[in-house]
């Protein structure tokens, strides 16, 4: 069997994993995964012809121009890298098209592909989307998730159409999303997951068993992108579903809350994961306990913080900041 000529489309540190299991393949290895959904079928082999990749991106406050991690491990293995302002360049489809791929696989590029685009792979044009369709289309997938209370979520992979994230689903990935589990910390196993995902999609489709299979539009939900406001705390919220979205929005976009400190200045304060729910309860965005961890109020219950980080300063446990400020009993944080 012919090796498949692969594209792969990435930008977010997500698809990494992903990338360099094609490196791996691309000797023509078979990986398990293909050997458990295909034990009596010949093994499908990969030629990585190209990564394409958004353009080199300033960074921090120097502005210093730096290259999405995913091109450093491309270059790194000789695979050429095209870095198009938009997908849509009739250069780049061009070149694209001269490179004549079976198969072009996506996984947060960041970008809105053009049918000119899809119609270019010979076999398909696939997705590796963080969520288990068709729940959870668009952004910010892997916090929704959590902060739903999801108890599993997964890797699908899909054919791309035009409409977002509403191809027609190859397979599915589970896996169950931990008790204490952040958003980055689910971020980086997705992420480890889904070159298994991608090898069985690969396999399938080299051999014609790739099933399709439409996703119900009576369970489609969207999600769009997280801005950094969104990590305002809502003190109205229930302890529960507070506990969740500071797990679910670590690190990005991070929760944070207003509060006046020692000299009258009102201030941000950042809480991170873990906190603790408490049944104690009081106005939302009360203080109710200084004694070595910070206790506040929400719309039902309580949280217990243990870390936080004041803007201008160092992260630090709860005791020590309350050291320094003059949080007290009865205070509310969150008001402007």
């Amino acid at each position: 069997m012919a090796k498949l000529r692969i594209v792969f489309m990435g930008t977010g540190d997500i698809a990494l994993s992903s990338l360099r299991s094609l490196l791996v393949a691309d000797d023509g290895a078979q990986s398990n995964s293909n050997s458990k959904s295909n034990p009596n079928s010949e093994p499908a082999s990969y030629e990585l012809v190209a990564l394409v990749t958004q353009p080199d991106k300033p960074v921090g406050r120097k502005q210093v121009l730096t290259a999405p991690a995913i091109k450093d491990l491309a270059q790194g293995q000789g695979i050429p890298v095209m870095q198009p302002e938009s997908a849509r360049e009739k250069s780049f489809l061009k070149a694209l098209k001269a490179m004549a791929p079976d198969v072009i696989v996506v996984m947060a590029y960041g970008q809105i592909l053009s049918q000119a685009l899809l119609d270019i792979a010979s076999l398909a044009c696939i997705n590796l989307h963080a969520s288990l369709l068709p729940k959870y289309r668009g952004a910010a997938c892997i916090q929704a998730a959590i902060d739903a209370g999801d108890s599993h979520t997964g890797i699908t992979v899909m054919h791309v159409v035009k409409a977002l994230d509403a191809g027609d689903v190859i397979l599915k990935k589970e896996t169950p999303i931990g008790k204490h589990e952040t958003g980055g910390e689910l971020h980086d196993r997705l992420a480890e997951i889904a070159p298994e995902a991608l090898h069985e999609a690969l396999s399938q489709l080299a051999h014609g068993s790739a099933q399709r299979e439409p996703q119900d539009p009576e369970k489609v939900s969207y999600i769009s992108k997280l801005m950094r406001e969104h990590g305002e705390i809502d003190w109205t919220l229930t302890a529960e579903a507070l506990e969740r979205r500071i797990r679910a929005y670590e690190p990005w976009p991070g929760t944070s809350t207003a509060f006046v400190d020692n000299k009258g200045r009102q201030r941000r304060l950042k809480i991170f994961p873990q906190v603790e729910v408490s049944e104690q309860g009081g106005k939302p965005g009360q203080v109710l306990s200084t004694d070595g961890l910070l206790s506040i109020a929400c719309g039902q219950g309580s949280i217990v913080i243990e870390s936080v980080q004041p803007d201008g300063s160092r992260r630090m446990s709860a005791a020590d900041f309350l050291m320094g400020n003059a949080l007290v009993v009865g205070d509310v944080v969150g008001s402007s």
